[in-house]
């Protein structure tokens, strides 16, 4: 089955209409968008409002497609209808409105959130020693140079270890490779 185009014309206009004066991005949640990234969320910021238009059956008519500011993707298979795509759109993009977050600067260092594409560094609460796992002894020696280079370097190389489609070496600038080096010299003992 596949969506006739004139209601999703008329649905797309009713809601246009609703909301003159506002600033209003249409978006067709679909495997075959864009993939939904980071800096994609972040410049959806920048509308009053989003109308998530979720796909079903087969398709929408292609002719339809063209009504729509954007096509988006959240991964590389197929649902069943575009309503769970719709959840992480809004989630991901909830988050990131200020004051939604009780910290504003808690989304500031989550993976991707920079300019580049790294993942988070790990993360470690109490107790030091967790069923004969230890918190690494740089992070609870307050030295601060050495818990950036730290968390610096191990962002670095589980992004290359998990995802390295994400960031190349070439990518790296100079105080990158002074960071790995630091950290292979002095930090790297306390990874387990």
């Amino acid at each position: 089955m596949v969506m006739k185009p004139e209601p999703i014309y008329l649905a797309l206009e009713k809601v246009k209409n609703d909301h003159k004066g506002k600033k209003t991005a249409t978006i067709y949640l679909t495997p075959q968008g864009e993939l939904l990234k980071q800096k994609r969320v972040d410049s959806l910021l920048e509308y009053d409002n989003l109308v998530l238009f979720c796909g079903h059956y087969e398709d929408i008519d292609y002719r339809a497609r063209k009504l729509f500011d954007y096509e988006i993707s959240i991964g590389d298979y197929v649902l069943s209808g575009g309503e769970p795509a719709a959840v992480v759109l809004v989630d991901a993009v909830t988050r990131k409105i200020p004051g939604a977050l009780g910290n504003p600067e808690s989304s500031a260092a989550d993976s991707f959130s920079a300019a580049e594409n790294l993942f988070d560094c790990p993360h470690f609460t109490r107790p030091p020693v967790w069923r004969g796992k230890h918190v690494p002894d740089v992070l609870l020696s307050g030295e601060h140079k050495g818990i950036n280079i730290y968390r610096r370097a191990k962002a670095i190389l589980n992004t290359l270890k998990v995802r390295p489609d994400l960031l190349r070496l070439s990518d790296l600038n100079k105080e990158d490779y002074k960071i790995l080096k630091e950290y292979f010299k002095h930090y790297h003992c306390y990874d387990e």
